[in-house]
C-alpha cells in the first residue's frame, strides 16, 4: 500500500478509486505490486530478496548501457536505482548472491535502504537473526551508513546524498519502529501483516495528529506531493541531452533508440533465416551445446544488445562466443558477465536488466541446477519480461558425474510453467531455430536445453526447417496414413529416427515427429495440431530422457513412453542410455507390443 499511496501522490495514474479496491479482483493494487499492472511499478517483489537482485540487474543495466553509449559531455543514461530490504530480504540466501557481485562490480549508483525494525512474521528477530549486517555488506564491498533514524527525513536526504557522493554501492540502514504511531501496536509483529483494526486505526490517527477520515487527503497535502510538472521538466530536460546527442552522435543515438525500444535491427529477419537454411545445407554431427554457441557466434554480430552470462560454467555451457568482453568494476562497457557459482543471484539479476531496458539478457548453467533458480524464472514468466537461460548437460547422457548433476524432472517441470518456453532442439539447425525464437521472443522467458553429447544432424526440407519454429513437426513420414507415431526430443529425435528405419524395414507405417518445443506446439491452431498428431492414429510412443509422465497429454493412456522414472547412475553414458531402455531395441519392441 505504501508505492500506491506514493504513486498516487505523485500524480501517476492510480486514482484514489483503485486504493481503495486493494487487494480486489481486477485492481490495479493486488497484495503484492505486480510489474504491468499500474504505471510506476517497476517489478514484481513479492518473493524476498528478489527486488534487491532485481535492483542490482537495474543498476548493473544502467552501469553498461552508460559506458557503451555516453560520451564527453552527454551522459544520457544517468540514474541512481533504489531499493528497499526488509530483515526477511536480508535473510534470503539470494541477497548475498547479488549483493556480493554488485560489490565486485562497483555498482556505485545502487543506493539501498535496509528497514531495520528488528521484527518479522514469528515475531523479533534476534532469536533468529543476529547478523552483525554493517559489516557483512563493508565485506562485499559497500559504502554503509549506520543508525540512520527511519522516521527523520532529514537524516535520510543526508544519507541519500553521502551515498551519491561514494564510488560504491551503499546500504543506509535505517532504524525504524514497525506500526509507527499506532499507541498499542507499534514495535509488534501483529503489524506485519494484518489489519490494525478500526479501534486501532482510530487510536492512530489521533496518536499522529491526523484530522481526516479514510481516503480522504487536503488539497495541500496534494498540492506538496503532486510531481508532475518537476517531472515534466525533467523529461523535457533529457530530451533536450538525447536531441544534443543526436546532433553530435547521430548513429549512436539510433542505436540507442533502437535497442531501449527493444527493437530489432532491420536486417534481422533476412539474416537469421539465412543462417538456418545454411546450417541446413552444411551438415554437421556436434553437441546442441557447441551448436548454440554457433549460433551466438551468427546471431552475436547482429546483436549488440546481448548481455551474456553463465554461472560459473562458461567452458561446459559455451557461452562465449568471439565477440564477448568480459564485465569489470572498472571498464562496464562489455558484454559478458561472470556471475560467479549464483544461479539464482544471476537469473533474478537478469530480471532486473530486462526491466530496465536496452539489453537481451542470457545466462546459463547446467539444467540440473535450474533448480537453484526457479523462482526466479517463474518470476520471469509472471512479468512476462525476456530472460534466455541456456540449460546444458540436458540428461543422463552427461554420464559419470552421476544422479546429483543428471536432470530428470526439470524438463517437466520448466514446461509446466505457464508462459515459460522450453525448447529442446535435436542438431545445430533446431538449435538455430531456438536461438532464434528466444531473441524474439519480448513477453516472457525461454529455456534452451543442449546436450553435452554429439547429435547427429536430421535431414529436411525447406517446409520442414520453416515448420521447427511451430515447436512440433513431422521429421519422417510414411506413405499414406501412419500406424505408429513416435514423438522425440534432443538427443532421442535420432534414436527415433533409427527406430523408425527399422519398423519400416518390417513393413510398418511409422511417422516420427521431432517435437523441441511443446509449448509453441500446443499454440499451433488446431489444423496444423491435427496434422502433425492425427487423432485417428492412437498408436503413439513419446521417447525422452526425461521424466516419462508429462508426456501422457501427446500419447494418451493407450499409448507408451520411453522415459526416465527414477534418478540417473554415475556410469557411462552409452551405459545408462542402454540401463533406462534408451535404445532402438526397446523402442522397436514397444512399438511392435502397441501395434499387436
Amino acid at each position: 500500500m505504501l508505492i500506491y499511496s506514493l504513486l498516487h501522490l505523485t500524480g501517476y495514474e492510480l486514482p484514489i478509486e483503485e486504493l481503495k479496491n486493494f487487494r480486489q479482483l481486477h485492481s490495479k493494487t493486488p497484495g503484492h505490486p505486480e510489474y504491468g499492472y499500474a504505471p510506476g511499478i517497476e517489478t514484481t517483489t513479492g518473493p524476498l530478496g528478489q527486488g534487491i537482485t532485481n535492483a542490482v540487474g537495474m543498476a548493473l543495466a544502467e552501469k553498461t548501457l552508460a559506458a557503451q553509449f555516453n560520451k564527453d559531455g552527454h551522459d544520457i543514461v544517468d540514474h541512481y536505482t533504489y531499493a528497499f530490504m526488509g530483515d526477511g530480504c536480508l535473510m534470503e540466501g539470494i541477497s548475498h548472491e547479488a549483493c556480493s557481485l554488485a560489490g565486485t562490480l562497483g555498482l556505485g549508483k545502487l543506493i539501498a535502504f535496509w528497514d531495520d525494525n528488528g521484527i518479522s512474521i514469528d515475531g523479533e528477530v534476534e532469536g533468529w537473526f543476529s547478523d552483525d549486517t554493517p559489516k557483512r555488506f563493508e565485506a562485499y564491498g559497500w559504502h554503509v551508513i549506520p543508525a540512520v533514524d527511519g522516521h527523520d527525513s532529514d537524516a535520510i536526504n543526508a544519507a541519500i546524498e553521502a551515498a551519491k557522493a561514494d564510488p560504491r554501492p551503499t546500504l543506509i540502514c535505517t532504524k525504524t519502529i514497525i506500526g509507527f504511531g499506532s499507541p498499542n501496536k507499534s514495535g509488534s509483529h501483529d503489524c506485519h501483516g494484518a489489519p490494525l483494526g478500526a479501534e486501532e486505526i482510530a487510536a492512530t490517527r489521533k496518536e499522529l495528529g491526523w484530522e481526516y477520515g479514510p481516503f480522504e487527503i487536503p488539497t495541500d497535502i496534494y498540492a506538496q506531493w503532486d510531481a508532475k510538472e518537476a517531472g515534466a521538466a525533467k523529461e523535457a530536460a533529457w530530451n533536450e541531452k538525447l536531441a544534443a546527442y543526436e546532433a553530435a552522435y547521430p548513429e549512436l543515438a539510433a542505436e540507442f533508440k533502437r535497442r531501449v525500444n527493444g527493437d530489432l535491427p532491420a536486417e534481422w529477419e533476412e539474416k537469421a533465416t539465412q543462417i538456418i537454411a545454411d546450417l541446413q545445407a552444411n551438415p554437421a554431427n556436434i553437441a546442441s551445446r557447441k551448436a548454440s554457441q554457433n549460433a551466438l557466434e551468427a546471431f552475436g554480430a547482429m546483436l549488440p544488445e546481448f548481455l551474456g552470462g553463465s554461472a560459473d560454467l562458461a567452458p561446459s555451457n559455451l557461452t562465449m562466443w568471439s565477440g564477448s568482453k568480459s564485465l569489470t568494476a572498472e571498464d562496464a562497457s562489455g558484454n559478458y558477465i561472470h556471475y560467479g557459482v549464483r544461479e539464482f543471484g544471476m537469473t533474478a539479476i537478469m530480471n532486473g536488466i530486462a526491466l530496465h531496458g536496452g539489453f537481451v539478457p542470457y545466462g546459463a548453467t547446467f539444467l540440473m541446477f535450474m533448480e537453484y533458480a526457479r523462482n526466479a524464472m517463474r518470476m520471469a514468466a509472471l512479468m512476462k519480461v525476456q530472460n534466455i537461460q541456456v540449460y546444458t548437460h540436458d540428461s543422463i547422457g552427461l554420464g559419470e558425474d552421476g544422479p546429483t548433476h543428471q536432470p530428470v524432472e526439470q524438463m517437466a517441470s520448466l514446461r509446466l510453467t505457464p508462459n515459460m518456453s522450453t525448447w529442446r532442439p535435436c542438431d545445430q539447425v533446431e538449435s538455430a531455430v531456438a536461438w532464434k525464437f528466444a531473441i524474439e521472443r519480448k513477453d516472457g522467458p525461454t529455456s534452451l536445453i543442449f546436450s553435452r553429447q554429439n547429435l547427429a544432424q536430421q535431414d529436411r526440407d525447406t517446409q520442414q526447417v520453416a515448420d521447427i519454429a511451430k515447436g512440433g513437426y513431422v521429421l519422417k513420414d510414411c506413405e499414406g496414413t501412419p500406424e505408429l507415431i513416435l514423438i522425440a526430443t534432443g538427443s532421442e529425435v535420432e534414436l527415433a529416427v533409427n527406430a523408425a528405419a527399422e519398423l519400416s524395414a518390417e513393413g510398418k507405417k511409422v511417422r516420427v515427429v521431432s517435437m523441441p518445443a511443446t509449448d509453441v506446439f500446443d499454440k499451433q491452431d488446431e489444423a496444423y495440431r491435427e496434422s502433425v498428431l492425427p487423432s485417428s492414429v492412437t498408436a503413439r510412443i513419446a521417447v525422452e530422457a526425461g521424466i516419462a509422465d508429462f508426456w501422457y497429454k501427446y500419447v494418451g493412456f493407450g499409448g507408451k513412453i520411453v522415459g526416465m522414472t527414477t534418478f540417473g547412475e554415475s556410469a557411462p553414458a552409452g551405459e545408462l542410455f542402454k540401463m533406462f531402455g534408451f535404445t532402438t531395441e526397446n523402442v522397436v519392441s514397444k512399438a511392435n507390443e502397441l501395434l499387436k
